[in-house]
């Protein structure tokens, strides 16, 4: 399958590095190749390798603009930063997206004003509803935003998978699409359907709470399971 990815940073790479590992035709999309590109350094917060460094163990997956990306993916996934989030979406367009299942792994986190970060939203609204606004011709699926890169991916690695993820939408189809994904490519094996795209609002709001864990536990490969 083409698979577009939006953003260049831990998440977008942890997911880029999976789906070509499992065969799939995967770009990832930036603002600007060449800046990209020109990233050696470590990053001075997380510690992750520059993307060039990245790129070089990752030459299949190829670098491209945000337009260009969303065009080639069949299937389009947002990890992008969620103050940016809309800007980027605006940015490429309602037509790019057209048809197109979009799942979004953003997270209205403000770091404006430092740690523990607020929300840019929350409540009434959610930015996985407001993604979904912005394009009525795009069917999202929020998914993913309530786990770590790596777990994202490789489940199994915590807990021999055994813990839960959510997924929510307001379109059927595009959501059995994203849990076969999730399932049989990437190994999820609890995977809970929330309903309609305002149940992103619990899913987005549960960062506080997770970023709080993060710094109790003292790592972020940890996660939850819902036991009924």
């Amino acid at each position: 399958m083409k698979i577009a990815i939006l953003g260049t940073g831990m998440v977008g790479r942890t997911l880029a590095e999976r789906l070509a590992g499992l065969g799939h035709d995967v770009q990832i999309g930036t603002r600007s190749p060449q800046e990209t590109m020109a990233r050696t350094s470590p990053d001075p917060n997380m510690g992750t390798p520059g993307f060039a460094t990245w790129h070089k163990d990752h030459a299949n997956v190829k670098l491209v603009r945000f337009e260009e990306a969303a065009r080639h993916g069949e299937l389009v996934m947002n990890a992008t930063a969620g103050r940016a989030t809309i800007e980027i979406l605006s940015g490429i367009g309602q037509e790019a997206l057209a048809g197109k299942t979009l799942i979004d792994i953003s997270n209205s986190l403000d770091f404006s004003k430092g740690m523990p970060p607020t929300l840019l939203v929350s409540n009434t609204d959610s930015l996985g509803e407001a993604v979904q606004r912005l394009l009525p011709k795009t069917r999202v699926v929020k998914t993913l935003n309530t786990v770590n890169a790596e777990l994202m991916v490789r489940p199994a690695s915590l807990a021999k998978g055994e813990h839960t993820l959510f997924l929510c939408g307001d379109d059927e189809g595009a959501k059995a699409q994203v849990r076969t994904l999730l399932c049989e490519g990437f190994g999820w094996t609890d995977v809970i359907d929330l309903g309609g795209m305002r149940a992103a609002r619990g899913t987005e709001m549960y960062l506080p709470l997770w970023i709080s864990l993060w710094g109790a536990l003292k790592t972020p490969s940890f996660s939850i399971r819902v036991v009924r």
